[in-house]
Formats: C-alpha cells, sequence, structure tokens
C-alpha cells in the first residue's frame, strides 16, 4: 500500500499546486509593446466627416468596459477572443483592474500598465504612446472614461464605441455588429489587394483550427504551403475577404475637447493633489501640473454642498462679460452639449460645429441666458472676492477634484486646436462612426439625428406616439 499512498500524494501536491496558481504572468507590461501606429485623417468631398488611413495594420488595442456589468463582461471576452483569433499579430491591453479580473478567462497573454512588480498597477501614462486604438464596451460614461486616459495626450488614438449602456447616445455600434465593426475599422487604409479576394466572411472553426494564432519562427530556407513567396502572411494579408482599398475607409467624427487649467491667485498653474493621483476613480493623467489637460465633455464650477449661490467673474475673450450669481457653470464642448448643460437649459449643438457652449446652473437673474461661442475663444471663470463660500467646487468629465477652487482662483479653458500647422488633424478625439467611406449609400444615416429622436425624445409629442 506504500507505493499507493505516495503516488495520491504526489497527485494531490499536484492539484494544490495548480488551484493555488495565479495567471499573473500572462498579465504583461504595456511596456513590453511597441510604440503606436498614428493614422491619418483624410477628408472627403461627398460628407464632411473623414476617413481613417492607416499606414500599416494596428496592433495594440485597448478594450475598456463598463463596470459592475457582468452581460459586459461576457461580451468583452467574446470581443477579445475575436480579436486575438482572427487578427494575428494584435496585442490587446487592458485597465489593471479589468486585466486581473479576466486573466484567467483568457487562453492568451494581455497587457496591461504595470509597476516593476508586474502584479500592482501603476499609471497609465504610457498608454498614450502605445495604443493604435481604443474600443470601448459600455455608455457615455465608458467612453468619458477611456477618453480621460488620454487626457494629457494631444493626438488621442481613434475610439470604436459599443453601446451598451444605459443610454448610449455617443455609442455608434450595436455589440452584435463587432465583427463587421472592427474589420472595418482595422483594414482601413489597405491598399486593394492587401487581402485574399475571397468574398468576405468570418472563418469558420475549421480555417481557424488549420492557421496558427501566432507567427511561428522558421528557417531562413524553410517553406510552408501557407506562405506566400515563402513569408508568413501577417497584418492585412492575413484578413480573409477583399481589401476596402485607398477610396473606401471607415468614417471618423472628430469630437473638438477643452484646454483646462486651474491658476492660483498668483496666476500660477496648480496641479492635483496626491489624492487625486491615488484615486481609481480619477486618471492619472489629470494630475500633470506642466501643461493643460483635455475635456471631452465639460468643465464645471459648483457650489458643492455649501447653501449660498456661488458668485463667479465671467471673461470671454479677454474681456470681463459678467457676474455669475448662479449654483454654478458649465463650459463644454459640442458633444458636452447633451449632457449636463442640456440640463441646465443650454443649447443643442452638432458635433461638427466647432464651438464651446456657455452654460450657467440656476442662475439667479432670468436675462443670464446660455452662449455659444467660437472654439477658439479663451473663457476664464475666476471666484469672486464676494463669494460667501472659500472654495467651490470643479469637476472636469465628471472627475472632481479632491482640492477645490479658492477665491481669486481661476478656471481657464478654450478649445482644443485640432489642425497641424500644414493642416493635417492632429487633436480632438477621432470617434468611428458607423458606415464606410465610399459605401453605396450614405444617405440617412445620421447616428446624432437619430440619438435625439430616438434616445432624447426631442420634441416628443404629449399624450401620443412621436
Amino acid at each position: 500500500m506504500q507505493p499507493i499512498t505516495r503516488c495520491l500524494k504526489r497527485k494531490l501536491d499536484w492539484r494544490r499546486t495548480f488551484s493555488q496558481s495565479t495567471r499573473h504572468d500572462i498579465v504583461k507590461d504595456v511596456r513590453q509593446l511597441e510604440d503606436r501606429i498614428i493614422p491619418k485623417y483624410q477628408e472627403t468631398p461627398s460628407t464632411d466627416l473623414l476617413c481613417l488611413q492607416w499606414p500599416s495594420p494596428p496592433r495594440n488595442i485597448l478594450l475598456t468596459k463598463k463596470a459592475n456589468a457582468p452581460n459586459v463582461t461576457a461580451s468583452l471576452l467574446e470581443y477579445a477572443t475575436h480579436i486575438h483569433t482572427t487578427y494575428p499579430g494584435t496585442s490587446l491591453v487592458f485597465e489593471p483592474h479589468t486585466a486581473t479580473s479576466i486573466a484567467d478567462a483568457l487562453p492568451f497573454d494581455i497587457y496591461a500598465p504595470l509597476s516593476d512588480s508586474s502584479s500592482i498597477p501603476t499609471s497609465n501614462s504610457l498608454l498614450p504612446q502605445k495604443i493604435d486604438l481604443t474600443c470601448t464596451l459600455g455608455g457615455d460614461g465608458t467612453i468619458l472614461r477611456a477618453a480621460a486616459l488620454f487626457a494629457s495626450a494631444p493626438s488621442p488614438p481613434p475610439i470604436l464605441s459599443f453601446s451598451m449602456g444605459t443610454i448610449g447616445f455617443l455609442g455608434e455600434w450595436k455589440f452584435a455588429e463587432y465583427k463587421r465593426a472592427f474589420r472595418e475599422v482595422y483594414m482601413s487604409g489597405a491598399e486593394a489587394g492587401a487581402g485574399s479576394s475571397v468574398a468576405m466572411e468570418e472563418p469558420s472553426t475549421h480555417d481557424s483550427a488549420r492557421r496558427p494564432h501566432e507567427r511561428s519562427v522558421k528557417a531562413p530556407n524553410e517553406h510552408n504551403d501557407d506562405d506566400d513567396n515563402g513569408r508568413g502572411l501577417t497584418g492585412w494579408s492575413s484578413i480573409r475577404g477583399k481589401a476596402m482599398g485607398p477610396a473606401r475607409g471607415a468614417r471618423v467624427l472628430v469630437r473638438n475637447r477643452l484646454q483646462v487649467g486651474v491658476f492660483a491667485r498668483d496666476g500660477s498653474r496648480v496641479s492635483a493633489s496626491a489624492a487625486d493621483q491615488a484615486s481609481p476613480p480619477s486618471p492619472p493623467s489629470t494630475s500633470a501640473a506642466d501643461s493643460d489637460i483635455y475635456a471631452l465633455n465639460e468643465v464645471l464650477i459648483h457650489r458643492g454642498r455649501d447653501p449660498h449661490l456661488a458668485i463667479v467673474d465671467v471673461f470671454v475673450g479677454g474681456r470681463h462679460l459678467t457676474e455669475a450669481v448662479a449654483d454654478g457653470m458649465i463650459v463644454s464642448t459640442p458633444t458636452g452639449s447633451t449632457a449636463y448643460a442640456l440640463s441646465s437649459g443650454g443649447s443643442i449643438v452638432h458635433p461638427l460645429v466647432s464651438s464651446l457652449l456657455l452654460t450657467p446652473i440656476c442662475p439667479r437673474s432670468l436675462s443670464f441666458r446660455p452662449l455659444v461661442l467660437p472654439a477658439n475663444t479663451p473663457v476664464t471663470l475666476r471666484l469672486s472676492e464676494k463669494n460667501r463660500a472659500r472654495e467651490v467646487e470643479v469637476s472636469v468629465d465628471g472627475v472632481r477634484r479632491s482640492e477645490g477652487m479658492g477665491v481669486g482662483m481661476e478656471v481657464r479653458v478654450r478649445g482644443e486646436e485640432i489642425r497641424g500647422g500644414r493642416g493635417q488633424w492632429v487633436g480632438g478625439v477621432p470617434s468611428i462612426v458607423r458606415g464606410a467611406i465610399g459605401a453605396e449609400s450614405m444617405t440617412g444615416d445620421d447616428h446624432w439625428v437619430g440619438g435625439l429622436n430616438g434616445l432624447l425624445k426631442f420634441n416628443y409629442p404629449f399624450g401620443g406616439e412621436a
């Protein structure tokens, strides 16, 4: 019986080792990835939207999801598996808390911003130089959080968003369309002939089993029947289906952002506190002390818990406009015009209109109306000496600063420059919208108008159907 006992003990030891092992080794640091591929955005004569043009296939894909939503997590795993299986050479990047929670469910390596210990999350400051494309699964809050990861980056990567939230006004795609949507973005800019001439279809299980998911290393003289002229199919050449060609590409709506800076009474720039840097909900990039940060929706000054109205001096273009006595003030982008500004009585502005909105929150004066200003107009909000409270709250895209804004301090805002010196599109948040440039039918496909009617119930009649 002794040999049998020793054998059973050996099996139990193996099972105990397996059950206690972790898969942290498959969560790798984003430092190991190559730097990002920067695409170009070309103007087209048939639409005001731009055409996405990759110089080479995107490699580093950031996936973000709605928090505390098990159904979204299941969709994220399905989406990640599809990308890894169908698009060789891509690397999937997740936020640290997401990566550690799904690592056991994915049979391949994933990436996240990690510290030197490879298990403790660190700053996301490396993401702007590593990420080629961002994909969001969730609602508008998920898109804002993804954009906040690049709040200090002058040129963020394009965002492909799937609407899986409560309203999803900014989300362009249904998750059921994820195969088509990702392929449209991935192949945008590929020359004709980059893909095979087989009609576009998803590979079957048998095809996937025959084709390896990862590139294999071959000897210089080794040849494989699956190779083309002795070279393995990678990137665009590995994707089944016709290439979209240079005349067709994914449509891009560049959403304007705000440049926001907080300044002390003496004019010096004020950075976020250490508490802001350590707080998980706050984007680490918003603590940059030597430059402005970018906001996709709005910057907000609010009286907070203080019972007294805030008194704010408003300057437009360097000139004093008014002394606002209100619960607060909102400076928003056209994208943010359907958020808090809308609830405060502000105008709805199409995201293609280059502008910024100045909206009071519950003003004391009935004649204080919202304003729409050119995007390059500098706006300064200064907390007046008359303010009865010693400070007010400041929030950027829903993230509240732990330290408030004191009397005499200023918030300086203006629209971001989205065109470079040579007329190239370099700023803003490039958002992938439905339908490819050059498609047969482009009429009637305006997500913004559909969102006003279907989601916001614009001019919805009382007592009946729209």
